[in-house]
C-alpha cells in the first residue's frame, strides 16, 4: 500500500498531543526510522478553548483559527489529518470544508470500534467535555447504530470537567475520584464500555482492572491514521496502553 503523509492538529492540549505522536509510534510495525510515518504535526496550542467556543455559538472564532493550519497540511501534501481532540469534532463538517485533505473522524471511528467490539445492543458510557456531552456527537454516533448512550449527571459531570482542567493545568488530578466514575458507570449503570472521550482523559493512567472497559478515542484514532497512512498496526486494540 502507498505510504501517505499525515498531517496532525495538535495543542488541544499540547501534552495530548504528545501522546497521539507517541501512540502511533508505538503502535505502527516498523523496524527502523524509515518504515515510520511521515508526519507534519502543528501545535496550535492559542487556538480558542472549543467547550467555550460551543456553549457560547461562537464558532467562527475557532474556525478562522484552524483555516491556516489547512492551507499548510495542502502545501506540504498531506494525505490525511488527524485532530487528536474529541470537542472539535463538533465542528467536523465545517472543517473538512475547509480542505480537500480527508480528516479522520475521531467520533465515527470509535464508535464504529464499539459496536465491533460489544455489539449492536452495548450501552456505552461517555465521559467527556462539557461541550463534546451538550452538542450529543458521541450520543447522536451511539443511536445511529442503535447502541444506549449514558451520560454523568450534573453533579459527576463538573467532577470530569475538573481533572480535565486539572490536567490541563498542570494540578494535582484526583485520579481515584476518576476511576470511581468509571467503576460506577460499569457497576451501577451497566454500561458495557466507557468512552474516554476527551483526550486529556487518555493521559490519565488508571489502574488494570478498569483498562478493559475503557475505549479511549485517541488510541483509535492512533489505530486509524496508522492504517490510512499505508502502515501495519502491533496491535488493534483501542484501550489505554500504559505499558
Amino acid at each position: 500500500m502507498e505510504q501517505k503523509k499525515l498531517g496532525v492538529l495538535g495543542g488541544m492540549g499540547p501534552a495530548a498531543t504528545s501522546l497521539f505522536f507517541e501512540r502511533v509510534i508505538e503502535n505502527t510495525v516498523a523496524n527502523k526510522d524509515q518504515e515510520h510515518l511521515d508526519m507534519v504535526i502543528l501545535n496550535h496550542a492559542t487556538i480558542p478553548d472549543r467547550t467555550k467556543a460551543i456553549l457560547e455559538n461562537d464558532k467562527q472564532l475557532f474556525l478562522d483559527a484552524v483555516k491556516k493550519d489547512f492551507q499548510i497540511f495542502e502545501a506540504a501534501d498531506v494525505h490525511n489529518i488527524a485532530i487528536p481532540c474529541n470537542t472539535s469534532h463538533f465542528f467536523y463538517d465545517e472543517m473538512q470544508e475547509m480542505t480537500s485533505i480527508n480528516i479522520i473522524n475521531m467520533i465515527e471511528e470509535t464508535v464504529r470500534f464499539i459496536r465491533q467490539q460489544y455489539g449492536p445492543t452495548a450501552k456505552v458510557g461517555i465521559l467527556a467535555t462539557d461541550g463534546t456531552i451538550n452538542t450529543g456527537i458521541y450520543q447522536q454516533e451511539c443511536h445511529k447504530y442503535n447502541m444506549k448512550a449514558h451520560i454523568p449527571d450534573v453533579h459527576v459531570q463538573a467532577q470530569v470537567m475538573q481533572t480535565i482542567y486539572d490536567f490541563k493545568a498542570d494540578k494535582p488530578v484526583n485520579v481515584l475520584g476518576f476511576e470511581r466514575i468509571i467503576s460506577n458507570m460499569i457497576e451501577m449503570e451497566r454500561c458495557d464500555c466507557v468512552i474516554l472521550g476527551c483526550t486529556e482523559l487518555s493521559c490519565i493512567e488508571i489502574s488494570e482492572h478498569l483498562i478493559p472497559y475503557c475505549v479511549d478515542a485517541m488510541q483509535v484514532l492512533a489505530n486509524e491514521a496508522i492504517l490510512l497512512s499505508g502502515k501495519m498496526l502491533k496491535k488493534r486494540v483501542a484501550i489505554p496502553n500504559f505499558e
